[in-house]
């Protein structure tokens, strides 16, 4: 089926590949769709469902048949598209969704029970009886569902992400993209030009016609040229935009390397970029859209567009009398080119009424073509004219239903499409995404010379927006003309005529759909499954939409369009996450201190991705318990250093700091004055408590919030949301400064000798008192240090820049242990807030409120604050609810184990009768026993009462006595120093 001359193909360069073990020859610049139809492959898939033969259908990233699997063991790809997939030497492909073969697919037997399985049968059949669901009915649909395969094995492939930033982000390069590229560049526009192909020029590579006296490739090739010898300009070939974020953020997958045969060595398969870009032009053109008719799902028919590119593009006729069926003119543009290409068109059949054409061949005007004959591919067709029926052999149908403008990325925030009856099609809606500006096909304008003006005038729009001065850049004269079109959805008629051709969707589906009350496009969307398949519906979906319009008695602007979502093309998972393979998936944060810690052979543990030091042994210690308890003592009667740069740092700034605080936390920052520290607590929107810590005043519009090491990137999105959607209008400005800031704990009652001997200066509490904060200066390193305590204890935290922090730590342990201190951990901090009754996120999960942790005297009843609403609700309040308590073990069994549930002493330990749970617990060296906090139903009333706690899993139950949270120095008397 390969033409003897033409198309953008090398014949000098033959390449041999393979397609469900056969061998077949192609050239470069073919893809494995324009190879198989060049070697006479007509069927290369079977429908989801129905196990239908499917053939090509189309010429790009809507093809809804052609999806095929690469590649073999670990590096096998399924659900590639043929249309896409560019050809390289010893390329394997094998159909998929099909057994023994793709000729002869034993499921096939789907079809013969069609009448069983139309839409919605799984909704009725496999509810009785309902034991058989788990035993037979699942399994056999999870057997009978998903398309390709994926191989099990570990991917060996590498991904890659990046991130750019541009003037103009131009999406699409065929003639709108290319002009509108131009004009900006010309003006000095940092410009990133994507395109899917790896041929640019879009539809002028699959077209015959001219641009400024030369042919349109030729045209597109010196554009491409100039662009290229730009440096304000970055072309991206092979690069799909996948998706429209917030704040002119775009998403775009790169495929680098899958049109390289395997052995590629370390460059990456795809990247995924994120594009940032002030101003865009969306050139991405316009889909076919087909017409349904009986047995159009055969192999053999095709969108008229797609075989003038196989035709033009890449010199294959997709069949040898071909049938061009059409409601616009471009069926006869098809039609000609077929004749110059020496292919024999059957007919010219135009839905048209009055229609003309003065090209030699059958013309059928104001006829359809109501069905095609044969079983694995078209043989024949009937065409239905004023007069009757007229059956003519073909073996390939070209149909055109019109275009539709690929408007959805315009849709991505939630923008609707607006209908034009004059084009039959959606338009985007002006302003959808901001700064997109949607040009050529994409918005509706058909002809060559329009879609250039288009691109021009919308490079102009965003060179205006940008500050910048348009050049004079001359429009070159291209092919004009009006876009005729009578809308033509479906041809009536007995038989099943198809809509979405993946997942076997025909038109007696959809008015089904609407017979059983699914009358809503999104609920006949879901009933059907139409536009739920790879493709998206991009060549089904209008057509869908117009039959359930016109059952449902309604027009198509008011039946209105599913919800479009990105991705625009599926997206691998692996380019997704690139990067996030093994410790990528969860890298590890490690402290300044990190190397310091481990030289004193202190074990470490992880919290959330950070490493922090267990504990700190010493010679003669054989247990951690050994370690932990010497440290906590060391604490409470010397002093103690430890690391806690792992402590979320949000820098807050702006006329409106004080006030968004106001919002965020409970209590009341505003009236914080500079120089002191505030501790605060934050709810979600729900009422539960989102986290805790103390925020610092450092000057009149300036604040540093310190957040829980788990929480501290929640707590950062909870505080951009806030800013960015609840109050944009309010001067604030964040910045996570966790890595910038190495932060240290000095905790005990001689923390104040060890900083005044190495600061210098006086912090006697009448200078420095408790919550206090100011600027420091160490070895002439400014700093800054708070009076705060995790500990009971007098206590400070030093911070000074990040590049100090090893030094620091290791002057201030030196300095300690100088003392009779030194260094603890994590397992000692532990211990040190429980017999204090502080929190952490064992405490925070997520589940509480201020009510239950007796913190509700925070939430301040004279302003408003996040979750304020939220957490006055019933449920919230109820007197029955769980609180925080402690517990101490008063029986023969001393253990305390977090996890563990709590029953009233004569009640049996099974889940109805809990009443409460474990938080956390550990022993304390300076209580002599162990102890932990609680949830207990109405525990702030129970003090003093005796609960048993059960652990079924260690098989452990311990008798314990309710107590107040705080064990140790309730009137905080040493806190104060």
């Amino acid at each position: 089926m390969r033409l003897s001359s033409g198309g953008l193909i090398d014949r000098t360069q033959p390449i041999g590949f393979q397609f469900d073990g056969h061998d077949y020859a192609g050239f470069q610049g073919d893809t494995l769709a324009s190879a198989l139809l060049a070697n006479g492959v007509r069927t290369v898939a079977r429908s989801f469902k129905y196990h239908r033969p499917r053939g090509i259908f189309s010429a790009g990233s809507e093809e809804p048949n052609a999806l095929v699997t690469l590649g073999t063991g670990a590096q096998t790809e399924p659900n590639v598209r043929a249309t896409t997939q560019e050809l390289f030497a010893g390329l394997q492909a094998r159909a998929q969704n099909c057994w023994p073969s793709v000729d002869w697919d034993v499921m096939q037997v789907n079809d013969l029970l069609a009448d069983f399985l139309g839409a919605g049968f799984y909704y009725k059949t496999f509810m009785w009886p309902k034991k058989a669901w788990e035993a037979v009915y699942e399994p056999l649909i999870r057997r009978a569902a998903g398309i390709g395969k994926l191989s099990g094995a570990d991917d060996p492939d590498l991904n890659e992400k990046a991130f750019a930033h541009c003037d103009l982000l131009v999406i699409g390069a065929g003639p709108t993209g290319l002009m509108a590229a131009l004009v900006a560049a010309e003006a000095g526009a940092d410009v990133i030009l994507c395109d899917e192909d790896a041929t640019l020029g879009g539809r002028l590579n699959a077209e015959v016609e001219e641009i400024g006296g030369q042919s349109a490739r030729d045209w597109a090739a010196a554009t491409l040229a100039r662009l290229s010898d730009m440096a304000n300009v970055r072309i991206m070939t092979r690069t799909t935009v996948t998706g429209v974020y917030d704040q002119g953020t775009f998403g775009a997958l790169e495929r680098v390397c899958r049109h390289l045969p395997p052995g590629r060595g370390k460059r990456p398969v795809d990247c995924f970029w994120r594009i940032v870009a002030k101003q865009a032009v969306l050139a991405a053109g316009a889909i076919e859209r087909p017409v349904a008719f009986r047995n159009n799902d055969r192999p053999g028919v095709m969108l008229a567009g797609a075989v003038r590119s196989y035709v033009n593009r890449y010199a294959v006729s997709p069949g040898r009398a071909v049938t061009v069926f059409g409601n616009n003119d471009n069926a006869h543009r098809t039609a000609r080119d077929l004749l110059a290409a020496g292919v024999h068109v059957a007919a010219l059949v135009d839905a048209r009424e009055g229609a003309k054409t003065d090209l030699a061949v059958p013309f059928y005007p104001g006829a359809v073509v109501e069905r095609v004959f044969g079983a694995n591919g078209v043989e024949a067709v009937s065409i239905r004219t004023a007069k009757g029926r007229e059956r003519l052999h073909s073996d390939c149908v070209a149909v055109s239903g019109g275009w539709n403008p690929s408007v959805h990325l315009t849709c991505h925030l939630n923008g609707r499409p607006v209908w034009d009856a004059g084009l039959a099609a959606f338009l985007p809606a002006p302003g959808a995404v901001p700064n997109l500006i949607p040009a050529g096909a994409a918005a509706g304008v058909f002809s060559t010379a329009g879609c250039l003006a288009s691109g021009a005038e919308a490079a102009g729009k965003a060179l205006l927006a940008l500050g910048l001065n348009a050049a004079n850049t001359t429009i070159p004269q291209a092919e004009d003309g009006t876009y005729d079109i009578t809308p033509l959805w479906q041809v009536p008629g007995r038989g099943r005529a198809w809509l979405d051709l993946h997942n076997d969707v025909t038109v007696k589906d959809v008015r089904g759909a609407a017979v059983e009350n699914f009358r809503s496009v999104e609920h006949m969307k879901r009933y059907t499954t139409q536009g739920m398949a790879p493709d998206q519906g991009k060549t089904s979906n209008m057509g869908a939409l117009a039959v359930l319009a016109d059952v449902t008695g309604r027009e198509v602007p008011q039946t209105g369009t599913t919800t479009y979502r990105p991705p625009f093309v599926p997206v691998p998972i692996a380019a997704l996450g690139a990067g996030g393979r093994g410790m990528g998936f969860a890298p590890r944060r490690l402290t300044t201190s990190h190397d310091v810690s481990l030289s004193m052979n202190a074990p470490m543990i992880e919290a959330g991705l950070w490493y922090r030091s267990s504990y700190f042994p010493r010679q003669g210690e054989a247990t951690w318990r050994q370690s932990c308890d010497r440290e906590v003592a060391m604490v409470r009667n010397a002093v103690g250093i430890c690391d806690v740069s792992t402590l979320g740092k949000i820098d807050i700034q702006g006329a409106d700091a004080a006030r968004f605080l106001d919002f965020v936390y409970t209590n009341t920052f505003s009236t914080l004055k500079p120089g002191r520290v505030r501790y605060g607590l934050m709810l979600r929107e729900d009422g539960f408590v989102m986290d805790d810590g103390t925020t610092a005043r450092l000057g009149p519009q300036h604040y540093v919030m310190t957040t829980t090491t788990a929480a501290a990137g929640l707590v950062m999105m909870h505080l951009e949301f806030v800013a960015q959607v609840l109050k944009p209008d309010w001067d604030v400005r964040l910045i996570s400064v966790t890595e910038q800031w190495a932060q240290v704990a000095v905790a005990g009652p001689k923390s104040r000798a060890l900083l005044q001997d190495l600061l210098g200066q006086d912090l006697s509490n009448d200078v420095f008192p408790v919550m206090a904060c100011g600027p420091v200066t160490l070895a002439g390193v400014e700093g800054r240090l708070f009076r705060i305590s995790f500990s009971g204890e007098l206590a400070y935290e030093i911070a000074m820049p990040a590049r100090y922090g090893e030094s620091l730590f290791r002057l201030l342990v030196a300095r300690a242990e100088a003392l009779g201190g030194g260094a603890y951990g994590l397992e000692a901090l532990n211990i040190l807030r429980l017999e204090k009754g502080l929190l952490t996120h064992a405490e925070l999960d997520g589940r509480t409120t201020a009510q239950d942790l007796g913190l509700e005297r925070m939430m301040a009843p004279g302003k408003d604050f996040i979750g304020k609403a939220a957490a006055s609700r019933p449920g919230l309040v109820a007197e029955d609810r769980a609180r925080l308590i402690a517990l101490k073990p008063v029986g023969p069994v001393k253990q305390i184990t977090a996890g563990a549930f709590l029953f009233e002493q004569d009640a049996e330990p099974v889940r109805t009768n809990a009443q409460g749970h474990v938080t956390s617990a550990g022993f304390s060296p300076t209580l002599g026993h162990t102890i932990g906090l609680a949830f207990l139903q109405n525990g702030a009333d129970r003090v003093g009462e005796r609960v048993h706690m059960v652990d079924h899993l260690r098989q452990i139950t311990t008798l314990c006595e309710v107590c107040e949270p705080v064990f140790f120095d309730p009137e905080g008397g040493r806190t104060r120093g």
